[in-house]
């Protein structure tokens, strides 16, 4: 019998197809992506990931068992110093400052989806707030090892480098905990809750998509004052 996410995945499947067709992901994949889009693509990442890691941080909060808690801690931990080092390690490549990434202004669709997952972790249950941030991490752990599949570009340090970690066992064991928690939740409830979670996921699903687009076309806010402020 198949695994309520893997019901999930399947619901999906047009969504997370298109993300490994997108050009920004081909073009890390091949070595080709422009540096310009790729450092925005870093930038805007760097500032999802803030967001992230608070909703993860309630996830902590709302954990009723110290495993799940634990585990929680464990991804923010994860997050926090692992995953956005590197984008600072990137970013430095390129000789963007840490005061200029941490200055990043969100693009539109950044701030839909990081309130997205905010509406979520502040309404919902721990359940919900797995649910919405699975597609994130599962999507990215897919996508680095389709693309490690193809083998890692030989004229790009940065990219090879960063299909390596999202391509690691050791992200990949992130995702399977997930999963195996959501699994293990949803086993009792009632046919309304499954449809709930069902939304949230496709949800995230979506958001993952606009944000690979919204990263590769250089994604501004329409603001003819100039005093918007968005961080």
């Amino acid at each position: 019998m198949k695994s309520y996410t893997c019901k999930l995945r399947e619901v999906a499947d047009p969504l997370w197809e298109q993300e490994k067709n997108h050009p920004l992901v081909t073009g890390i994949g091949d070595g080709s992506l422009p540096l310009e889009i790729f450092s925005n693509y870093l930038k805007q990442d760097y500032v999802f990931l803030i967001e992230f890691a608070r909703v993860i941080s309630i996830a902590v909060t709302k954990s009723e068992e110290i495993d799940s808690m634990a585990w929680f801690s464990t991804l923010l931990n994860e997050t926090l110093n692992t995953e956005m080092d590197l984008h600072v390690s990137f970013c430095k490549d390129f000789s963007i400052t840490l005061d200029e990434l941490k200055g990043t202004k969100m693009s539109p669709t950044t701030y839909e989806y990081t309130s997205h997952l905010m509406t979520v972790a502040l309404k919902g249950e721990t359940l919900e707030i797995a649910t919405a941030i699975l597609p994130c991490m599962w999507g990215y752990s897919e996508i680095g090892k389709h693309l490690h599949e193809q083998g890692l570009p030989q004229n790009n340090d940065l990219h090879a480098k960063w299909i390596e970690m999202y391509s690691s066992d050791e992200f990949a064991e992130l995702t399977t905990w997930i999963r195996n928690y959501i699994d293990e939740c949803v086993t009792t409830l009632p046919q309304s809750r499954l449809t709930k979670l069902e939304s949230i996921f496709l949800t995230s699903s979506v958001y993952e998509g606009k944000f690979w687009e919204s990263a590769y076309n250089l994604e501004t806010w329409d603001d003819p004052t100039g005093k918007l402020i968005i961080s």
